[in-house]
């Protein structure tokens, strides 16, 4: 795991590279067919991280590849779920909030998770036995991996306090979240605390706020890396239509709505 795990953070790194190439330039933006962006960032850093993950032998599933039928997938009980770009709307707003997300999951449940913030440097990263999650700030994305595992600082959730932190928008919340919200105002004061990408997960698993709700459409490669950061250090994401632990290469890659708290 701990191999597994270093190719992960390489690919990361060297992904987070190839966006910052792009990022300062005046680069083009496409449209898929859900109407969701892309630019030349998606498509380098993709190609650079299925470039390190392919010689591990573990399938794939990416925002960026082309997704194959669950009658292909049902089998895999391995595999890697990549965003190689999460938060394409805040790289083309140009305001940092943007990640690189590589997950590993084993039947189902995320075992590993690697986000890398190329803007800041940060990176967090489960340990190989995914029971403790690290975070570091890099000099480089070329500096070695067993120095950075050497260096890197555990993180975790931080104790109850008299104000809940709730990851949201106060001015982009929809009538569920904001349902979530006045259930917990009713109980304690409530503070609203807005960060874009997978980073909303990161704030959870380091103690910057206490709760993230999500009551908006996700995809597994939206979700898995921070699933398993939150989750080594005792935060649970909970599908809200299942009450259980959010599980990954289902029959439909699109999430249900989930909440994200310390156990």
């Amino acid at each position: 795991m701990k191999t597994l795990l270093t190719v992960a953070i390489q690919a990361a790194l060297k992904a987070g590279a190839e966006i910052l190439k792009v990022y300062d330039t005046n680069f083009a933006v496409e449209h898929k067919d859900d109407n969701s962006p892309l630019t030349l960032a998606d498509k380098n850093a993709n190609e650079v991280i299925n470039g390190f993950l392919k010689p591990t032998q573990i399938p794939i599933i990416s925002e960026e590849n082309k997704q194959l039928d669950y009658s292909e997938r049902k089998g895999w009980d391995r595999c890697w779920i990549v965003d190689p770009l999460d938060g394409t709307k805040e790289f083309i707003k140009r305001n940092g909030e943007f990640t690189v997300n590589i997950a590993l999951v084993e039947n189902g449940n995320p075992v590993l998770g690697v986000i890398y913030v190329p803007v800041s440097k940060e990176l967090y990263f489960t340990t190989s036995d995914g029971n403790t999650s690290k975070k570091i700030t890099v000099s480089s994305e070329e500096d070695p991996v067993d120095e950075l595992f050497r260096n890197a600082k555990e993180i975790r959730p931080r104790e109850a306090t008299n104000v809940v932190r709730i990851v949201g928008s106060r001015s982009h919340l929809n009538e569920d979240t904001k349902n979530f919200i006045a259930e917990i105002e009713k109980q304690t004061q409530v503070a609203i605390v807005s960060k874009g990408s997978s980073l909303k997960f990161c704030l959870v698993a380091e103690g910057l706020a206490d709760i993230y709700p999500r009551y908006a459409p996700t995809m597994e490669w939206d979700t898995a890396a921070g699933h398993a950061i939150c989750k080594a250090v005792g935060v649970s994401v909970i599908d809200q239509s299942t009450g259980k632990p959010m599980i990954y290469n289902k029959p439909n890659l699109l999430n249900n709505y989930f909440v994200v708290r310390k156990k």
